[in-house]
């Protein structure tokens, strides 16, 4: 499919008011680049291009539309191959990245890091040390979806503790990748937290995330509670 195929396919599955509602939870992003188009039938497009043949697609330039840079990343995720094949495909994407949303959805699509774990961390601990907002976001985003295991946490710990980047999109990242630490491993990840190594903001944050999810149990939030209150506990 040509881009302006593309364009007029995403133009036909808009809903205005998908528009409206995705255009409340994106504020950096102007109106009118969003069209409206829910993510299923995002999906549904990204593995229909990989199917047809995804070279020639990716040579071009994207369109500037929320939905095309989106589409962008998701075939990108679909298209797999070796990491040396995926690297250069996900490197030249990270620049077109400008919000929450797309980092996040380019995110879950990278199963490449299952089949590559070691090389894809590599390229993470690159990325965590930029100085765009969202590369750094990236690398965080994925370092909780896919690095949370037995043999990773720690480490995930440990950058997290040296993210220094202060903006929004960023820290809040932080504080979510902790929060996925702790519900995995509360009682090691617990004195962590006693010790406050990171910013106030970003370490209340991560308590809040906490809070928020359902998995901890009612006396692990109470522990969570009493140490954000600042109640020593004996």
């Amino acid at each position: 499919m040509t881009q302006e195929e593309i364009r007029k396919k995403l133009e036909e599955l808009s809903e205005e008011s998908y528009r409206e509602f995705s255009s409340s939870l994106l504020p950096g992003v102007e109106k009118e680049r969003i069209l409206g188009v829910r993510l299923p039938a995002l999906r549904r497009l990204a593995a229909k291009i990989v199917k047809d043949g995804f070279a020639a697609y990716l040579e071009t330039v994207p369109g500037g539309t929320f939905e095309e840079i989106m589409l962008r990343g998701m075939v990108i995720g679909k298209a797999g191959g070796t990491f040396e094949e995926a690297l250069p495909r996900i490197r030249g994407f990270l620049p077109e990245i400008d919000n929450w949303s797309v980092c996040d959805s380019f995110c879950a699509g990278l199963k490449i890091a299952e089949k590559y774990p070691r090389q894809m961390w590599e390229f993470l601990e690159d990325c965590i040390t930029s100085r765009q907002t969202y590369t750094v976001r990236f690398a965080v985003v994925m370092m909780l979806q896919y690095y949370v295991n037995d043999s990773s946490w720690k480490k995930v710990l440990a950058w997290m503790e040296q993210v220094e980047m202060e903006e929004y999109y960023v820290r809040m990242a932080v504080a979510w990748a902790v929060s996925i630490c702790y519900v995995k491993y509360p009682r090691e990840v617990f004195p962590w937290l006693e010790q406050r190594r990171l910013d106030e903001d970003t370490w209340k944050k991560s308590l809040q995330k906490i809070l928020e999810s359902r998995r901890p149990t009612a006396e692990e939030k109470e522990r969570i509670r009493n140490l954000r209150d600042g109640v020593c506990l004996n």
